[in-house]
């Protein structure tokens, strides 16, 4: 139902998407050592979502009939100085898997596979408001500077108590 070629690449985003959801716990830890405590939780809904998205890719090769195949995950590598880098990696990051979506979306055209493309245009959507939210979060950090973070920290509580009371309803 799917070819190798298609198969193939979207393995190699599933090793993306779980080696994002591994850069996020890492820079999760980082900001605990920190005590950014909300940071640190925002940076753990990360790293649960992009797990989401890589096993929702799993389950699409098995139902196309393709293999998963895993493959090992490099060390996370990022720039803890600060949260401020931490965050200014992370759009950088989310900007790197837009494109590797994209790519995955042109194979897609390539192979006259509209089934994968129709699957990939919820991806394509996730990296629109991905990019955009992180950015957001970027510009807000480097707008509060580092004596105001304590104020972002309470931001970001509310944020995550509102995604969470969306996420039980």
């Amino acid at each position: 139902m799917i070819s190798q070629k298609m198969a193939d690449a979207i393995n190699e985003q599933i090793k993306n998407e779980f080696y994002s959801g591994w850069l996020y716990l890492a820079m999760s830890f980082k900001a605990e050592e920190m005590s950014l405590k909300y940071f640190a939780e925002w940076f753990r809904l990360q790293e649960s979502e992009e797990k989401m998205h890589a096993n929702k890719m799993c389950n699409y090769l098995l139902d196309q009939g393709a293999e998963v195949k895993l493959s090992a995950l490099d060390k996370p590598k990022f720039d803890g100085s600060s949260i401020d880098a931490m965050v200014t990696e992370t759009v950088k990051h989310e900007k790197f898997i837009t494109d590797c979506i994209s790519n995955l979306v042109n194979v897609a055209k390539e192979e006259n596979d509209n089934a994968t493309f129709n699957f990939l245009q919820w991806y394509v959507e996730e990296q629109v408001e991905e990019v955009a939210s992180v950015t957001e979060l970027d510009d807000l950090v480097k707008l509060a500077g580092p004596g105001q973070l304590l104020l972002l920290e309470e931001r970001l509580k509310e944020v995550i108590s509102l995604r969470n009371s969306e996420t039980t309803a």
